[in-house]
C-alpha cells in the first residue's frame, strides 16, 4: 500500500500519476501545498494497522520533523528512520548545531534571526549562507556574498520559516557520509557548480557529478566517518542518515548538518554510499525493514 502525505491512500492508478520521472526546477509554494492538504484526506485515511512496516520516503516538514514519527509511535506501528525526538532534533538546524559543538564536532558558526547586517559582519563575516531553521532540500537557502543581499535573503527563508539561520560560509568541496546500523559508510563527494552551492536545482536535476568513495586521503576518509557517526549519535538517531560536510582548503572538516530521511532512489546519495560499501540498494531496502522491526520488538519488550 502507498499512502502520500496530502492525498491518504492512493489507488495503482493514483500512484502512477505522482511518479513523474524527474523533479521541478523550484519547490512547490507552500500555499499550494496547505491547499492540497485541505482539500485532500491525507493522513486522516490511516496507515492499516497490520502492514509490517512503514517504509518512510519523505523530506523536510512534518515527513521528516518527527511529527509522521510520532503518529506512527502512537499507532504502534513499525517505520524505518529515526524515532520521532531524533527527527525533530536533527530538523532543527540551531538544535543540531549545539549538540554537535557540545560533542566537539566542527561545524560553521552561526546566528539566529532577527539579526543586522553589522552583526552579522562582525560575527561571521560575508559570504553567509541564510536558510530556513528547519527545512529540507536546502528549500529557502541563499548564499550572500555582501550585507546588501542579507535582508532579502531572511524573506525569502522566512516564507518557507518563522526561524531562519545565518551562517558563515565554508567555501571548499562537498562531502557525505552515510550512516546504517551504527557503522559509517563509503564517503562521497558532491563536485560542486562555478558558485559552489549545492542548491535544490542541483539535487534534482542532475547537474552535479557524485563521487563513490570521494578522492581523499584515508586519514581524511577515516575522520569523516568517525565524524558523520559521532554526530549520528550526538543527536539519538536511529537506523540510519546521511550527514554532510565541507572540507575547507586547509583540510578541515565542517559538520554542515543531518539527514534522518536522506534521499532512497536507487541513485540517490545514501544508497550510493552503501553500494560502495558493498550492499547493493535491495540489501540496504531490506535491512532497513527489518531494523524497523527490530526497534519496535525492543520497544515492546
Amino acid at each position: 500500500m502507498v499512502v502520500d502525505t496530502a492525498h491518504g491512500v492512493l489507488t495503482a492508478d493514483d500512484e502512477q500519476r505522482l511518479l513523474v520521472p524527474g523533479v521541478g526546477v523550484a519547490p512547490p509554494a507552500e500555499n499550494a501545498l496547505a491547499l492540497m492538504r485541505a482539500s485532500a484526506g491525507g493522513l486522516a485515511q490511516p496507515v492499516p494497522g497490520d502492514c509490517d512496516v512503514v517504509f518512510l520516503a519523505l523530506h523536510g516538514g512534518t515527513g521528516e520533523d518527527g511529527t509522521i514519527q510520532g503518529l506512527l509511535d502512537l499507532a504502534d506501528l513499525a517505520y524505518t528512520g529515526s524515532g520521532h525526538m531524533g527527527s525533530a532534533v536533527a530538523m532543527d538546524k540551531d538544535l543540531s548545531k549545539r549538540l554537535m559543538v557540545a560533542a566537539g564536532i566542527p561545524t560553521p558558526d552561526w546566528l539566529m534571526c532577527p539579526v543586522d547586517a553589522a552583526e552579522v559582519e562582525a560575527r561571521l563575516g560575508f559570504p553567509v549562507v541564510v536558510k530556513p531553521n528547519r527545512q529540507g532540500s536546502t528549500v529557502g537557502l541563499s548564499v550572500v556574498r555582501s550585507a546588501d543581499g542579507l535582508a532579502s535573503a531572511i524573506e525569502r527563508a522566512e516564507a518557507h520559516d518563522a526561524e531562519v539561520m545565518v551562517e558563515a560560509f565554508v567555501a571548499g568541496r562537498e562531502i557525505t557520509v552515510g550512516v546504517l546500523d551504527g557503522q559509517a559508510l563509503a564517503v562521497g563527494e558532491i563536485v560542486l557548480p562555478a558558485d559552489g552551492v549545492f542548491d535544490y536545482e542541483d539535487k534534482y536535476q542532475g547537474i552535479v557529478r557524485e563521487v563513490f568513495p570521494a578522492d581523499l586521503p584515508q586519514a581524511l576518509a577515516d575522520q569523516a566517518q568517525t565524524l558523520a557517526l559521532r554526530a549520528h549519535q550526538a543527536l539519538k538517531l536511529g537506523d540510519y542518515s546521511r550527514a554532510d560536510f565541507r572540507l575547507d582548503a586547509a583540510g578541515q572538516l565542517w559538520c554542515l548538518e543531518l539527514n534522518t530521511l536522506p534521499g532512497m532512489t536507487a541513485n540517490s546519495l545514501m544508497p550510493q554510499s552503501a553500494a560502495a560499501s558493498g550492499i547493493a540498494f535491495p540489501q540496504l531496502c531490506e535491512r532497513l525493514c527489518r531494523l524497523a522491526l527490530d526497534r519496535k520488538a525492543r520497544r515492546q519488550r
